[in-house]
């Protein structure tokens, strides 16, 4: 049962050479915890780019020094949970540690993958910051609606996922993984042959069907054991 909002908060964005890059709409804040609906295509912390992150912005707008507990890639939006004081990041990074948060993510794809289906597919990095599944693609067993790679030799990587829509060949998808590595939801659905809508990393920008504006990639909820379930509107 999702959470209703009853209340949201607008602040001020960060700002680069005096023009703000996004407003940050804050969907809950209390003395020990702020979670954001963050942007797309802007980064939580500094990158080589040199461009504004959010991360440099949050001490003024929150009003006291923000704890990192968890990240999203720079073209995710969605909720973000931000601790407040240091006993309260040592406790949320606890609860993704032990994987005892859970985390749903809407995306649109290319294709359809089915109603309902499993990922256990390894990730190992690859070349130039990708990741990538730790085997070949011609090894990965589909059976029934269940993607496994025998013998791979990555890191364990678990994503379950249901459609929630289809639409001129391309399907809306509610995503629950149960591991948190890097761009494991971009490479899973990749390597099965549905990209992302808008991923330039792991989809085929040359394919019209896969273009978009924007990743359509969103962390729409959160649900953190002793806090609370947070929920992010997407207006891809």
């Amino acid at each position: 049962m999702f959470l209703v909002l009853k209340r949201s908060y607008r602040i001020p964005a960060p700002r680069v050479r005096g023009r703000p890059i996004h407003s940050i709409q804050v969907i809950h804040r209390d003395a020990d915890l702020a979670v954001i609906n963050k942007p797309a295509d802007v980064s939580l912390l500094a990158d080589r780019s040199g461009a504004a992150c959010l991360w440099d912005a949050l001490p003024e707008r929150l009003g006291c020094k923000p704890y990192l507990v968890h990240r999203l890639d720079k073209p995710t939006s969605g909720v973000l949970a931000i601790a407040l004081n240091p006993q309260t990041q040592k406790t949320l990074t606890r609860l993704f540690a032990r994987r005892l948060s859970r985390k749903f993510y809407l995306a649109r794809v290319l294709g359809d993958p089915g109603r309902t289906g499993t990922i256990d597919l390894p990730l190992k990095k690859g070349r130039k910051s990708r990741y990538r599944i730790a085997g070949q693609r011609a090894d990965i067993i589909r059976q029934d609606a269940r993607w496994t790679l025998p013998g791979g030799d990555g890191h364990e990587s678990h994503t379950r996922f249901r459609r929630l829509g289809r639409e001129d060949g391309r399907t809306l998808l509610l995503l629950m993984p149960r591991t948190g590595r890097t761009h494991q939801l971009r490479v899973h659905l990749s390597w099965i042959g549905h990209p992302i809508l808008g991923d330039q990393l792991y989809g085929n920008p040359r394919d019209p069907a896969q273009q978009a504006p924007r990743l359509h990639l969103h962390a729409h909820r959160l649900v953190l054991p002793g806090f609370g379930s947070f929920q992010a509107p997407w207006d891809a």
